[in-house]
């Protein structure tokens, strides 16, 4: 059974249409060969951990019909060379990165949607903001007019089974209902990657973030982040 039809039928255990779920493909580590025939097979979103390979790609498939989203870590040094062409930033996970995005994304005259990140296993190994302190990051970063609140996001823990996500992405989605009424464009989560991504779909993610149920085994592991 492909993804869709896998994402299609954990919403309709969950009463949801499947059009609710935005599937995102990561291109970490694979050529953007590929990334062009997912595209061609469909694919609208991608999204990539590591700034250059994000610009070599973007370069590479440059007149592709394609949104862009930036899933990994940023560096506050590296934030005006992601701005100008990324849809949506889904790790945001402090007030100083917040700032510098706002202040890039002025610069280049947009407003850029961004998902906190929320460190939801308490794992040191996993970057985000703990839970109790989400809000108070949307809080500080409130003024801001060139980056929307749009949600959350969090990576689940590295488990054999996919239930253990469960309590995590339960978690994150309770956050987020609590936010959206000071936060109203607040509606996404982006949660659930290949070994877990049905659990967080019946738990109300709104994107999904997958590579290896798409592309295959990466050769080589992310030793500091969960692979998605």
């Amino acid at each position: 059974m492909g993804v869709r039809e896998r994402i299609a039928g954990a919403c309709r255990r969950a009463g949801r249409p499947a059009g609710d779920v935005t599937l995102l493909a990561v291109g970490k580590t694979f050529p953007a060969s590929a990334l062009s025939e997912a595209i061609r097979g469909g694919i609208g979103d991608i999204g990539e951990n590591y700034v250059q390979e994000l610009l070599a790609k973007q370069r590479a498939l440059e007149g592709e019909d394609v949104r862009w989203h930036f899933i990994g870590h940023l560096q506050t040094n590296k934030v005006k060379q992601v701005v100008p062409g990324v849809h949506m930033i889904h790790a945001l996970d402090s007030e100083r990165l917040g700032l510098e995005i706002d202040r890039r994304a002025n610069e280049a005259g947009r407003v850029v949607d961004c998902l906190i990140e929320v460190n939801t296993t308490g794992e040191e190994t996993k970057f985000g903001v703990a839970p109790e302190d989400v809000a108070s990051l949307a809080r500080a970063l409130g003024p801001c007019r060139h980056i929307r609140l749009a949600g959350l996001m969090t990576i689940g823990p590295f488990l054999p089974q996919a239930e253990g996500s469960r309590p995590m992405f339960r978690r994150l989605r309770e956050l987020r209902d609590g936010l959206a009424s000071a936060h109203p464009h607040m509606k996404h989560l982006s949660m659930g990657m290949t070994g877990d991504f049905e659990v967080a779909v019946e738990e109300g993610a709104t994107i999904v973030r997958i590579g290896t149920a798409l592309f295959g085994r990466r050769a080589k592991a992310d030793n500091q982040r969960r692979t998605p």
